[in-house]
Formats: structure tokens, C-alpha cells, sequence
């Protein structure tokens, strides 16, 4: 076993699937192992403390950007250099949230307050691209590009692509640093604000670099539409999905450029899977989606010095064999209450493949309504499955929401430090 001590090596060591001192923690360093401000405003209350300022970094889902101190108490091993920007007062201001306690928003995000209660954002032409229901802690899309249908040909289609985009929450409201990606010097910004960043801590460090494929799919036709594509109009959507992979590679290739040499994981997101099973069968996955995700993977590995990292939620186990074979070195959240995706069978079969960030409590019955003691029982558990012989990194399973009561997240990462194998 590597005794190791620092955070940075505790995380290497798990992508090396090798045991070190402890399971290495996250929370925060992505948007989909993040904690919302409603939650994350009463764990620092609970913890006693009463400074510095809950800020909504990712405004969609409503997640806050866990400062130094709490990231330090609880254990945490792995920051997201996206914290890097909006460092000054002056890049937020204050709002109430739905449960009547102080936040912050950026100051670019300014959401209208409609009469029945919601908040709904704009895009600059006056489209509504957004809207949060009274008392909801997430803003759902209300706009889709292509709703009725695809432009007439490819050339068509890459001249609409971007305003489209531009036109998509996910891609308008986007979370730091890509807030600040239309500024002139904005690379070398990320360059300098990341060193320094290296330069003052000993936690690994993530970019988070979307390059969704399927997901962009839902997004510019909506999820229905998208669905009945994949087999009714496939040759539309290879042209889009190639053109997405044309700007993909751009954003990619600064990417690694200005970073690759000092941030230790980049992480690409696309939600394949839901409860029941994969959003399509694994033939159409491997006919559309799988070679793009290969050269994803392999440009990263030949460009830079991180591992790749990919967020998919929901039963993914179907696609696992063909993610290690794109070069996919983690996946995340690791939705264990999903079929087939039982924690032990995910070890047996893959742990020496791939590494498993996430699975690390029950969300959905036991971290929400369960007791501390429940919470520790069952993290226990998930750790006894998935520690053994490295190759995992502690998170929920995704981000811990709003309803969730703080004594249930320090006894979920109080048990986590303290657990040896």
C-alpha cells in the first residue's frame, strides 16, 4: 500500500488503481458532483461557520462553490479550476433563495421574476431559454433550436449550429471559467490562474470540458425528438454530431494547450443511460457516438498529462466495455440504484479497467431521509465494495441536493477519512 499525503497523489494513486493512505474525496469538482447552495448555505451553518459567502457557480442547477475552509474540514482532494475566476466581491451579488436564506449570483446571470413566482431567463433576442418553477432549485430548458426539425443540408445546418447553441442553457449560462470565454485573453488567463492555483495547493486539479455528443442531440431537437432520430434519421444526426465534434476539437485543442500540462483530470459529460437501461441500444451507440468518443479520449492522452473523466448518468453498464475501449479513465456518478449497476458487479467486472468516481451513498432513500448512523452504515458498505485495490474516488452519486440534512454530510465524509481498509 502507498502511504501517501497528498491529495494530488491520492487522487493519482486511484487513477492508477493503487491504494494510498485514504479513499480520496470529492465534492465540487465538477457540476455533477457539486452540492446545491440550499444545502450547502445549512452545512456551513452546522459546522459553525458564519463567514465568507454561499455562491451559486453553476446557475442552472443551483450548486454552490464550496469555499477553502469547508473543502479543507471535509477531506476534500480535488479542486476545479474554474475557481479561478469570479474571485472578487464585486463578480456577484446577493439574491434570497427559495428558502428565504442569502446567496450569491454572478453578475452576469440576472433572471426575471415572472408573476406566478418563477424565474425565467432570456437570451439577448428576447427568447426565453430558461425557467426555475416557484420554490424549485433548478432551471429547466425552455427552448429547443431545431424543435421542428433539421435545416435542409449540412451547410445549412453548420451556419445555424452555433446560434443554436448560443441559444441553450447549458451553453448560455454556462459555469465558470467558460463564463469567461469570449473574453480576448481568456487562455492565457486560464493558464496563469490555474499555475497559481498548482502553485498554492496539493489537490489534483479538473477542467471541466463538456463536449457532450447525445446530450447535444436533446438539447437543440429535445429528448422525444432526439430519441426517434437516432433510428429514424440517422443521417442527420451524424452530420450534427460531426459538426459538434468540429467545435469540439477546437475548444479541445486550447484546452490542452494552455492546460494540459498542469491539470491532472479533464472531464467530458454525455447522460447515456436512465433508470431502466441506455437511452439506445449499444449497436446505435457504437454506429453514431463511439469513434468520436475515441478520438476525444485519445487526443487528451496524446496532447496532454490528464486522464479523462466522463459523467454519464443513469445504467450505463451496456456501454462500460466500449468507454474503456474509447480510453475513457473514469466514470462518474456510478448510479448503483439503476439496473444493472449493483457496486460489487461493477468492481468484479471493470474495476481494474476503469476507475469508479462516485457510488458512494445511496441519494435517493438513505444520505436524504435516512440517520447519520444509516449514512455511515451504508458508505461503509460502498466502500468495503469499492476501495479494495484503488481505482475509486469517493462522491455521492451526483450532486448532493437541497433536502439533504447536514448532520447526514459530515457523517458521509466523516466516515470516509476515517476508514482504512
Amino acid at each position: 500500500m502507498n502511504k501517501t499525503t497528498s491529495s494530488r497523489e491520492r487522487v493519482l494513486a486511484a487513477i492508477r488503481h493503487e491504494e494510498s493512505d485514504r479513499v480520496p474525496i470529492d465534492l465540487g469538482a465538477t457540476p455533477s458532483s457539486g452540492i446545491s447552495a440550499i444545502a450547502y448555505e445549512s452545512l456551513k451553518r452546522y459546522m459553525g461557520y458564519h463567514s465568507g459567502h454561499t455562491r451559486i457557480y453553476d446557475v442552472v442547477q443551483y450548486l454552490a462553490q464550496p469555499e477553502d475552509f469547508v473543502v479543507d474540514e471535509l477531506g476534500v482532494d480535488v479542486l476545479d479550476i474554474g475557481r479561478t475566476f469570479n474571485t472578487e466581491d464585486s463578480d456577484w451579488y446577493d439574491i434570497t433563495m427559495p428558502n428565504g436564506r442569502k446567496a450569491q449570483y454572478p453578475v452576469w446571470f440576472k433572471p426575471e421574476l415572472h408573476e406566478d413566482g418563477s424565474w425565467n431567463a432570456y437570451h439577448e433576442d428576447g427568447t426565453r431559454i430558461a425557467t426555475m418553477p416557484q420554490g424549485a432549485q433548478f432551471f429547466d430548458q425552455t427552448f429547443f433550436p431545431f424543435l421542428e426539425g433539421y435545416p435542409d443540408s449540412r451547410s445549412g445546418m453548420d451556419e445555424l449550429l452555433d446560434e443554436a447553441m448560443d441559444k441553450v442553457l447549458w451553453s448560455k449560462l454556462v459555469h465558470s471559467p467558460w463564463d469567461h470565454a469570449g473574453e480576448e485573453d481568456f487562455w492565457a488567463q486560464l493558464r496563469n490562474r490555474t499555475l497559481a492555483l498548482r502553485e498554492k495547493t496539493d489537490k489534483a486539479l479538473m477542467v471541466v470540458c463538456g463536449s457532450n455528443l447525445f446530450e447535444w442531440g436533446t438539447f437543440i431537437r429535445r429528448m422525444d425528438n432526439f430519441l426517434m432520430d437516432l433510428y429514424l434519421d440517422k443521417d442527420n444526426v451524424k452530420i450534427l454530431m460531426e459538426l459538434l465534434m468540429e467545435r469540439h476539437m477546437k475548444t479541445l485543442e486550447k484546452v490542452c494547450e494552455s492546460v494540459g500540462d498542469i491539470v491532472d483530470i479533464l472531464r467530458f459529460g454525455d447522460d447515456l443511460g436512465m433508470d431502466s437501461g441506455p437511452f439506445m441500444g449499444l449497436d446505435v451507440y457504437k454506429d453514431i457516438f463511439e469513434d468520436h468518443r475515441t478520438r476525444l479520449c485519445s487526443y487528451v492522452h496524446k496532447n496532454s498529462n490528464m486522464s479523462t473523466f466522463l459523467h454519464s448518468c443513469g445504467s450505463v453498464y451496456q456501454f462500460i466495455p466500449s468507454l474503456i475501449d474509447s480510453g475513457m479513465d473514469i466514470i462518474n456518478p456510478v448510479q448503483t440504484n439503476c439496473r444493472d449497476m449493483d457496486a460489487a458487479k461493477l468492481k468484479k467486472e471493470f474495476g481494474k479497467d476503469i476507475v469508479f468516481w462516485g457510488g458512494g451513498v445511496d441519494p435517493r432513500e438513505i444520505l436524504n431521509r435516512g440517520t447519520p448512523e444509516e449514512v455511515r452504515a451504508d458508505v461503509i458498505r460502498r466502500l468495503e465494495v469499492f476501495a479494495p485495490g484503488g481505482g475509486f474516488v469517493f462522491n455521492n452519486i451526483h450532486n448532493i441536493l437541497g433536502e439533504v440534512p447536514p448532520e447526514n454530510i459530515t457523517a458521509m465524509f466523516d466516515t470516509v477519512k476515517a476508514f482504512r481498509l
